[in-house]
């Protein structure tokens, strides 16, 4: 890999260690598309060849590669390649497709990587894109991990009075990583939390044939959350569901969406405002008729064991961890108010 990707590495080992809070826009976000450049293939986007060969072993190539990547970033950023929010997370700044920031440390490798790529060259594209706010986005007390108090307080300046970033660092940001050379730092990005999905897939799934649904789902866990339930946790889940007697299966399953209808009920659940109702009669349909299969009946317990430890802002987005993989897992939910398939309605 080029250009600081092991650095990016590192990134994507903080990248989940806010939980749900450093990916998701606020609950009163508009759901029409915003006009921005939009996460997808380019031809000037280069994936590593030796990437792409471990990859393709788990059935990604690269129109793959980039149908994933859009897949990420339409929670993440709804679909954009920047969309920069601020503090509602208590993250300072999120950016990118996959919504890097200040406060679990996973942006400063990535503006890293993007003054790496540019070289000599990398003075004269910050002051043109950023002139206000780039010497601060890139100032010692800005890149180290956690940023220092002057950072902090800078960073903090630059919200309006609505708690929102002002229209200048919002459209620096967006320069900055709407540039090629951003571009192609995210993708190495994102190459290399495919990589370390795919190392995590042949131990999660030690045996198992390792499908599409699969790999998104692994995706979207190891971008909200950074990291999956050790081996001890799923010998412990997988053996309790091997003892479990065929008539219980459907009562446990459906304890689990009674969790998350209560969940999302509570004080303090964010972002799931206008899905959860929804989604909790739609996938009480699937289990009525039948529909759901061994391996979504697997992945939603595997949800549940990893959604539920989602520590992001002392727990507030757990049901939304939740709402984005059963989703994946099921073909039917509703995240951000964008609903997909039907049961009820549906055949």
């Amino acid at each position: 890999m080029r250009h600081g990707l092991g650095m990016l590495v590192v990134a994507l080992a903080l990248l989940g260690s806010a939980g749900a809070a450093a990916q998701e826009l606020p609950a009163a976000a508009p759901t029409a598309l915003p006009e921005c450049r939009r996460v997808g293939e380019a031809a000037f986007l280069r994936i590593d060849p030796a990437a792409a060969a471990l990859l393709g072993e788990i059935g990604l190539d690269r129109a793959a590669v980039f149908e994933r990547m859009a897949e990420t970033a339409i929670p993440e950023t709804m679909g954009c390649w920047a969309m920069p929010v601020g503090n509602f997370d208590s993250q300072l700044v999120s950016v990118g497709m996959s919504q890097w920031n200040y406060g679990t440390g996973s942006l400063q490798p990535v503006l890293t990587a993007w003054k790496q790529r540019l070289g000599g060259s990398f003075g004269r594209t910050r002051k043109a894109l950023a002139p206000v706010y780039g010497k601060l986005l890139f100032s010692r007390d800005c890149m180290k991990v956690p940023v220092k108090d002057k950072c902090r307080k800078g960073i903090l300046a630059a919200h309006g009075p609505d708690g929102k970033l002002n229209p200048v660092m919002l459209g620096e940001l967006t320069a900055i990583f709407e540039s090629d050379a951003m571009l192609q730092v995210q993708t190495d990005a994102y190459v290399a939390l495919l990589l370390a999905v795919r190392e995590d897939l042949l131990r999660v799934f030690r045996g198992q044939k390792i499908t599409m649904r699969k790999v998104r789902w692994a995706v979207d866990t190891k971008v909200q959350q950074g990291f999956f339930p050790a081996d001890e946790d799923l010998a412990r889940l997988r053996g309790k569901l091997a003892a479990m007697s065929e008539s219980e299966r459907g009562e446990r399953l459906r304890a689990i969406f009674d969790w998350y209808a209560g969940l999302s009920r509570s004080v303090d659940q964010d972002g799931v405002g206008r899905d959860w109702a929804w989604n909790v009669a739609q996938w009480r349909c699937m289990l009525d008729k039948g529909r759901i299969d061994p391996e979504q009946y697997e992945l939603l317990h595997l949800t549940f064991l990893r959604s539920r430890t989602a520590v992001g802002n002392s727990g507030r987005w757990q049901a939304l961890t939740f709402s984005r993989r059963a989703k994946i897992a099921l073909g039917i939910g509703s995240v951000s108010g964008k609903r997909d398939g039907d049961c009820i309605g549906g055949a």
